[in-house]
């Protein structure tokens, strides 16, 4: 029985002493499971390819390797003590299992205060771990860890398509490169796609709508609606606190007990709507078109339409029993045969509003200013109390 020693390609560390038996096939097995590498051809100490088991002799030294040219281990020993203390010798990177070949001075040079410069700008610094083959172990990403190399080689940023950004840019920031920190940072910044700030369209919304249960409340808070059609829609009892619904058709929708606290309806038509009970404080509905609309609660639930904006508004028909609209601003509105029985008006600026034909009884006009007011064909006198500043 013949007994050779083994070890892999250009190393003469960590060798296996094994039996010679059967065939080459059968030696490149034992080689594979011994040195832990998928074996494909067998060299002797000079670089002699072995084709045939025939020509192995008992305590040969052999090298095994996975298809790469022969490496003499004696002069690769020599060229690395010539170069000890030289940034130039070459060095494999074993990197979560993949390897990588590149110089001292690319890991060195770039970024000489980073923490791959630290450790491999001396030799055994800091006495990195390297496998069987020799390669430096460092358990990272390979993934992430070649666009880093690659920048370190050529000072541009190239990353492959699958590979995400920010995968590459914790590793950067992991092995002190900060140079390529900002241009990760920069890259990542311009990938992100632009904010949409685009209107929802009538088409969204009554999906949303579908969606939501009919006792859930649909928060729409601060949305973007403006000069969407949302006429004839069922709106109750919707959150659309600071939402932008100006130039929107709200014509017919039912807005009951829906909150517009601050929402800009400025130029929105909301003729024939339903706003029992709405909330309207501060809200901006400037030029908005709001003929025929029911603010009345049979339930006694009042609209608030408090420090709203109401300049140039067309109200006319409207049902506003016991609405309140105090400190309002009503400058140039129409408010012709309007039902403002019992509404608080004290404070509400009323300068040339057209109020013929309005039922006024039991409202608060105190301290309200009606400068230019037309009060003509009133259903019911407006008695002094009811405007004494």
């Amino acid at each position: 029985m013949r007994r050779v020693t083994l070890f892999v390609n250009g190393t003469a560390r960590n060798g296996k002493v094994v039996a010679v038996y059967g065939t080459l096939s059968d030696l490149l097995s034992v080689a594979s499971n011994k040195l832990g590498i998928k074996a494909t051809s067998v060299y002797n100490g000079k670089g002699g390819l072995i084709d045939d088991i025939a020509l192995i002799r008992d305590d040969d030294v052999l090298f095994v390797c996975e298809g790469e040219p022969f490496i003499d281990p004696q002069s690769d020993g020599r060229a690395q003590e010539e170069l000890t203390g030289s940034h130039t010798d070459w060095l494999t990177l074993n990197v979560g299992g993949r390897y990588f070949t590149t110089t001292r001075s690319t890991l060195v040079n770039k970024e000489p205060d980073s923490m791959l410069a630290h450790m491999f700008k001396d030799k055994d610094a800091w006495g990195n771990k390297q496998d069987h083959r020799g390669a430096f172990l460092i358990d990272r990403s390979p993934e992430y860890f070649e666009p880093i190399l690659n920048y370190l080689r050529h000072g541009q940023l190239i990353v492959n398509d699958g590979i995400n950004l920010l995968g590459v840019l914790e590793e950067a920031r992991f092995f002190g490169i900060d140079s390529l920190i900002e241009h990760l940072e920069t890259a990542i910044k311009n990938s992100q796609p632009a904010e949409d700030h685009s209107p929802i369209s009538r088409k969204e919304f009554v999906r949303f709508l579908l969606a939501t249960p009919t006792k859930s409340e649909l928060r729409c808070q601060g949305l973007n609606f403006s000069g969407a059609d949302l006429s004839r829609l069922d709106l109750r009892y919707i959150n659309f606190k600071m939402a932008n619904l100006s130039r929107c058709n709200l014509a017919h929708a039912n807005l009951c007990c829906a909150n517009l606290e601050r929402a800009d309806l400025s130029g929105a038509v909301l003729d024939c709507a339903n706003l029992q009970g709405v909330k309207m404080l501060c809200s901006n509905a400037e030029g908005a078109s709001l003929k025929g609309c029911n603010f009345e609660d049979p339930s006694g639930l009042k609209a608030n339409l408090e420090g709203a904006n109401l300049k140039g508004v067309d109200m006319e028909g409207s049902q506003m029993t016991g609405i309140n609209l105090r400190v309002a601003t009503l400058k140039n509105a129409k408010l012709k045969n309007c039902n403002l029985r019992g509404a608080t008006l004290a404070g509400t600026d009323l300068e040339n509003c057209d109020l013929s034909g309005c039922d006024l009884q039991e409202a608060n006009l105190r301290g309200s200013n009606v400068k230019g007011a037309i009060f003509e064909e009133m259903l019911t006198p407006l008695h002094m109390s009811q405007s004494v500043r």
